[in-house]
């Protein structure tokens, strides 16, 4: 039983191993070619991203990785009527399986570790040289489109000569009911003072329009926060870029934020009874109180769903597994690639809708967050049904 378990492995990682080292290489390259183009980026900035997007590739190669080996090596081993073999032997198909069904437990844990430290640490790793970059960004950007957007700002040039922006426009979206502003001047230059984490704008021979309009011929500084055109601030820090070591606090937090608007509402609807200001309790008035407790609601709702859609997905990869083993034995094709697809597209079909829609709703809080967990669920329970049917026949 040792040498058929021994000899499994080793087939099983020398597969999984160098295919996943191919398809990490393969993703890396698409994801540092859309830095590139997204942000024009240059060479230097995305040398610096480059250990904080491998673990991105591989949160993407894993599971994929995983399902090709298996299928490859037991594709194989039922083409070469190694399996007929074993079970001629009296063996059970379960000594050449188990092994299998354990090594994809044990990268099920690394793969959850993985996506933990590719959508936190990554991610905001990447957000970070973004920032430390952006005024080099930014001159590319507008050497190269005339145009870029500044969080809210966004500024148009002629033309850029070294770091003078020839004929600059920037244009400040109005919010509350109040208009845009529009600055433009004979020229401007762009420095980032990292210790104040601004973006600071300067004009020369400017016009102000907008409330109000005003021109002179001296200098005029805008400054521009970092965190607004990153999305880096822990206020604008979307829950899907936590660690799973934050979520916990983070929720006690944004619950007792929930807490406060709702005790802040039901103070002002007794304020305003008692006071007969009745306007105040219009339905008019009542929309913007509406809208901040849905956002702080649906905020803590995704909050719930982080740990178990990011333990979904990792173990994602055994429940692939327990689908490709049968079927790449049922199937009997010493051809990988198409032993691959046949396992593929039920999941493609199956697997990765029921992902969405669960993760959606439990997000929205329609559903509980324990419902990602269907899609691996239904896989699961196939997987199993055809394990029993290659073990009895």
């Amino acid at each position: 039983m040792r040498i058929l378990t021994r000899y499994v492995l080793a087939d099983l990682l020398k597969v999984f191993l160098l295919t996943l080292t191919g398809l990490t290489l393969l993703i890396f390259i698409v994801l540092i070619g859309k830095e590139a183009v997204d942000k024009g980026i240059g060479l230097g900035p995305l040398v610096r991203m480059t250990p904080y997007l491998l673990p991105q590739a591989m949160q993407f190669a894993v599971p994929g990785t995983m399902l090709l080996a298996t299928t490859s090596v037991y594709g194989r081993m039922a083409s070469y009527n190694e399996i007929v073999a074993i079970k001629a032997l009296g063996i059970s198909p379960m000594a050449v399986i188990w092994p299998t069904l354990i090594l994809a437990t044990f990268i099920s844990f690394i793969a959850v570790v993985i996506n933990d430290v590719a959508v936190s640490w990554g991610m905001m790793g990447v957000r970070q040289v973004f920032l430390t970059s952006i005024e080099e960004v930014t001159y590319s950007q507008l050497s190269l489109r005339h145009t870029y957007s500044l969080g809210k700002a966004n500024i148009t040039v002629r033309s850029v000569d070294g770091h003078r922006l020839i004929s600059p426009t920037l244009v400040l979206q109005g919010s509350g009911g109040r208009p845009a502003w529009t600055i433009a001047a004979r020229e401007a230059d762009i420095k980032l003072v990292p210790e104040d984490g601004k973006l600071v704008v300067c004009f020369y021979d400017f016009e102000l329009q907008g409330a109000v309009n005003y021109s002179d011929p001296g200098k005029f500084q805008y400054e521009i926060s970092v965190d607004d055109i990153t999305g880096s601030a822990q206020k604008n820090r979307s829950p899907s870029n936590y660690a799973l070591s934050e979520v916990g606090p983070a929720i006690v937090e944004q619950k007792q934020a929930v807490a406060r608007i709702e005790q802040a509402n039901v103070a002002q609807a007794a304020f305003g009874m008692l006071t007969g200001d009745f306007d105040s309790l219009s339905n008019a008035s009542w929309k913007a109180n509406e809208r901040e407790i849905e956002n702080a609601r649906t905020r803590l709702y995704r909050l719930y769903t982080e740990p178990w859609r990011r333990w979904a997905n990792g173990f994602s990869c055994l429940c692939f597994v327990l689908v490709g083993v049968p079927v790449a034995v049922w199937m009997r094709y010493s051809d990988f690639i198409a032993s691959f697809f046949i396992c593929f597209l039920p999941i493609l079909i199956a697997y990765y809708p029921l992902l969405a829609v669960s993760v959606d709703q439990a997000k929205d809080g329609a559903f509980p967050p324990q419902t990602v967990w269907i899609g691996n669920i239904v896989l699961a329970l196939a997987g199993i049904w055809l394990l029993r049917r290659v073990n009895r026949h």
